[in-house]
């Protein structure tokens, strides 16, 4: 018995062994998902996202326990980039995996979490896919840097995102489309610890209540963004940070670089103190990133989650500090803004490993759908990054057949709008019908408005019948009689008896002769012999009387006694105190008459109350009374307290009275204008042009009228702004350039700023440029051509700063290949376009050709 029973011990031993063994051969990329216990589960996906990080400055030296958990805990990208260094684009690139050209978001205002953002790529996020396949989905944080909170965005089942862009107190933060404000209290409204207790929170109920059912979690931090308002118990760190002090710093001014790097001179010294405070303040935000981390990690290690859950840290691009001599910011195309952290942790990933390819912010999407088992849809330009992850065992390192993995080497940077192309109405008008001329005409004359020969009222085209038996339209020719009653009632409109406005009335100034009386009057005035008219003598003497109407009596008033009453001198304010009028306006005018009067009898000096005026070296003189007593001086102030009030309360209701009336504004008849009668808010008038056009150019007039409207449109916008800076008197501006000010108001957490204000302009919204980024084995270079038509290139084999732009040193034919790929890239549409493989990289190519890193795929034959 007993050796049956041993030997059925081995048996089973034997099984699980062999089990083991077989599991341990298959890819360790899917040890994770198949897992005996758990075989039915997919992994739980976080992605942890940062605001504004940087690499390039040292940002993740102070954060140990995040580099703990990822960097040794996980693989790391050490050439991670943004497509994009703008907050909203960048973000958009993440949910989509798509570049900017083929998302539209080109900056963080115009278009970001627009209308048709939500109509055509929101509804194909991540998100959405994953929710579809069975994955619980939730977001806490920010989201895109123009959502206003009214609605969930498709895709996720819990939501919990900020209204606007970062903030860490006095926010607002939809709740499942519900709007909550928070305030400044740092135990309930801190915005890096609330979002981590949501986020902790969520992930526990749900395995609690949907115990096989996967999750995907967005956690979406503020920090290191502006306000930089850091939790109390860190405001005292890195008083010496000077991390952001690279080669690179105050490096100024550049004139080698586009015309931004051109202006930007060194920085003052007062924004170089701002500089090591803003490091300072940035850093201490992260450490509760950093707590946020080991959180998260502890969560998942208590409910036994931890093995079975990707982590991926990353941000939404990088930040200069001095570099350049640019104060703060991100936008540029040089590394220290498109350069980020990328890590990722999980259950087929090698703790401590670090991969040298090119990732990007476009690869996030797809990265995510490869993890929990889906295909990368064909409109995302991204690659999943799995396939980097799949490193090499001991236990299969004889194998044969090993292939290098074939990784982009190139990917596109852009930022700014798309350049406008001008519309071409002819092809316009071909591409919307493409039937012949004939066929074309035989469908408008089957209209009953072409029909009629010129009977209908406002008809102004015909089809007729040629000798041939064609069809043809024609314009209707209106009677001569007709025309004239035509110019009598547009001359009786512009007078004022037609329109919405009733009382108008311009009398008889705006008639106008046929063109034929105002033929002989031109033939009359050019004939020498008629005698002009010549007048016997000229008045130039003044007008002595003046007869004035008022409430139906006719005065007769003597101008010449005026003019002597102009001589004498007048108070220019109103008296307040009857019993001291006259004593007061005698010792006004004494006063006025001393400092002297000019020639016309006006006084120098400006009188505010009846004790005090302004004299004309702008000082201020009163009585000796209030200078001497006390309860004189403060009965004089307590009366100027009362006049202010009351002006202050009469400016109100005169300024709600004005708002009255604007909104009242009847219709102006301006007699001098002749599109009065047309005009009808543009309407009638667009609608006259449209009956003159042919039928077949109408379709090209309404693109012309659209394309003058957004013209229309952006020049008032531009005048308003204009306006606006001129009413509040910013002199932090200048054109072409986006400035920013920072006063001792700015940051309301500790350390404070006590320097005072400044200002500093070190960006622009119409910094077009697109980039070329290459990194291989030979070559690391960027090139960069700006809508200007500027061109910049860097080594930085030879020059890892990019402090010298060496385009002129590269051969033309070089800089044409380049300027080939980057139109190519461009253009490009789904990964396949946008991740072109590299080709010699085994064999050479088929042709001949030899690889070169300069031209990457795109050009075979050619020797660099």
């Amino acid at each position: 018995m007993k050796p049956s029973w041993f030997a059925l011990m081995l048996a089973v031993l034997s099984t699980e062994m062999l089990t083991s063994h077989c599991s341990t051969i298959k890819s360790p990329r899917f040890r994770g998902r198949v897992q005996q216990e758990r075989k039915n589960i997919r992994p739980n996906i976080i992605l942890v996202l940062t605001d504004d990080q940087d690499v390039e400055l040292g940002s993740l030296q102070v954060m140990n326990k995040t580099r703990r958990i990822m960097e040794n805990g996980g693989a790391s990208f050490i050439n991670a980039f943004v497509t994009t260094p703008m907050c909203c684009p960048s973000r958009s690139s993440m949910l989509t995996g798509k570049y900017v050209h083929n998302h539209n978001i080109y900056t963080n205002n115009e278009n970001c979490s627009s209308p048709s953002w939500q109509a055509t790529h929101e509804p194909r996020t991540f998100a959405v896919y994953l929710n579809n396949t069975g994955y619980r989905t939730a977001f806490f944080g920010k989201y895109l840097n123009e959502y206003n909170g009214s609605y969930i965005p498709p895709g996720w089942r819990e939501w919990v995102g900020l209204v606007k862009n970062s903030r860490f107190y006095n926010y607002t933060i939809s709740r499942n489309g519900n709007k909550e404000k928070h305030g400044f209290d740092y135990a309930k409204d801190y915005f890096t610890d609330l979002i981590t207790n949501e986020s902790i929170n969520y992930f526990r109920m749900s395995k609690r209540i949907y115990p096989h059912r996967p999750i995907m979690m967005v956690i979406s931090h503020a920090a290191p963004h502006g306000p930089e308002d850091s939790a109390p118990q860190f405001s005292e760190l890195y008083p010496n940070a000077s991390q952001h002090i690279t080669p690179s710093y105050n490096y100024a001014p550049n004139m080698d670089k586009h015309w931004i790097m051109q202006y930007t001179g060194p920085m003052l010294p007062i924004h170089m103190e701002f500089t090591n405070v803003l490091q300072r303040k940035r850093l201490q935000t992260l450490m509760s990133v950093d707590d946020s981390m080991e959180r998260l990690h502890q969560m998942l290690a208590e409910m036994g989650e931890l093995e079975n859950t990707y982590i991926i840290y990353t941000a939404d691009h990088g930040y200069h500090i001095g570099q350049f001599g640019l104060v703060k910011g991100k936008s540029m195309p040089y590394d220290f803004d498109i350069r980020v952290p990328f890590f990722i942790r999980g259950p087929s990933v090698e703790p401590g490993s670090v991969v040298p390819q090119i990732v990007l912010n476009i690869d996030l999407a797809p990265t995510i759908l490869d993890i929990a088992g889906l295909d990368t849809p064909p409109d995302m330009d991204g690659k999943s990054v799995l396939k980097l992850l799949d490193l090499e065992r001991p236990g299969n390192r004889f194998r044969t057949n090993k292939k290098t993995k074939i990784w982009r080497d190139t990917f596109l940077v852009e930022r700014g709008k798309f350049l406008r192309k001008k519309e071409e109405p002819n092809k316009n008008t071909q591409q919307s019908n493409q039937l012949p001329k004939y066929e074309r005409v035989k469908e408008l004359c089957q209209q009953a408005r072409y029909q009629t020969a010129c009977e209908q009222p406002g008809q102004k085209w015909q089809c007729t019948e040629d000798a041939s038996g064609k069809l043809r339209i024609h314009k209707c020719k209106v009677s001569s009689d007709i025309l004239a009653i035509r110019k009598r009632t547009r001359s009786l409109h512009s007078r004022g008896y037609g329109g919405k406005d009733k009382h108008c009335n311009c009398g008889d100034t705006d008639y106008r002769n046929s063109r034929a009386q105002r033929k002989n009057q031109r033939q009359f005035l050019r004939n020498p012999n008629v005698q002009k008219y010549k007048p016997r003598f000229v008045h130039t003497r003044q007008t002595r009387s003046l007869s004035v109407e008022f409430e139906g009596e006719i005065y007769d008033i003597n101008l010449e006694e005026e003019e002597l009453q102009v001589l004498k001198t007048r108070s220019i304010t109103k008296r307040h105190n009857e019993e001291e009028g006259e004593e007061t306006a005698r010792a006004a005018r004494d006063t006025m008459v001393a400092d002297g009067a000019d020639a016309l009898g006006q006084p120098s000096s400006v009188r505010v109350t009846h004790k005090c005026f302004i004299l004309p070296n702008d000082t201020i003189h009163c009585e000796r009374e209030l200078y001497q007593s006390a309860r004189a001086w403060k009965d004089h102030k307590a009366y100027i307290d009362k006049e202010i009030e009351a002006l202050q309360d009469k400016i109100k209701n005169l300024r709600e009275v004005r708002g009255h009336l604007k909104r009242r504004k009847p219709d102006e008849c301006d007699c001098s204008k002749q599109s009065y009668y047309n005009k009808e808010k543009g309407v009638k008038a667009q609608d006259k042009l449209k009956s003159h056009l042919h039928p077949f150019k109408e379709a090209a007039q309404e693109v012309d009228g659209k394309l003058q409207l957004f013209k229309e449109n952006r020049r008032r916008k531009k005048e308003r702004k204009g306006k606006r800076r001129q009413k509040k008197g910013d002199e932090c501006s200048l054109p072409g350039l986006t400035c920013f000010t920072h006063d001792n108001n700015h940051w309301q957490t500790a350390p404070f700023w006590n320097l005072g204000s400044f200002c500093a302009c070190t960006s622009s919204n119409n910094n077009t440029y697109w980039c070329l980024r290459t990194v291989n084995d030979t070559h690391n270079f960027l090139f960069c051509e700006f809508a200007t038509g500027f061109l910049e290139y860097f080594d930085m084999n030879t020059d890892p700063y990019q402090l010298t732009n060496t385009v002129h040193t590269v051969e033309r034919g070089i800089l044409n290949q380049l300027h080939v790929q980057l139109m190519e890239l461009r253009s490009c549409q789904g990964y396949k376009q946008c991740n072109p493989r590299p080709k010699g990289l085994e064999t050479g190519n088929k042709d001949g050709g030899s690889y070169d890193p300069h031209r990457g795929q795109l050009w075979d034959g050619w020797e660099g």
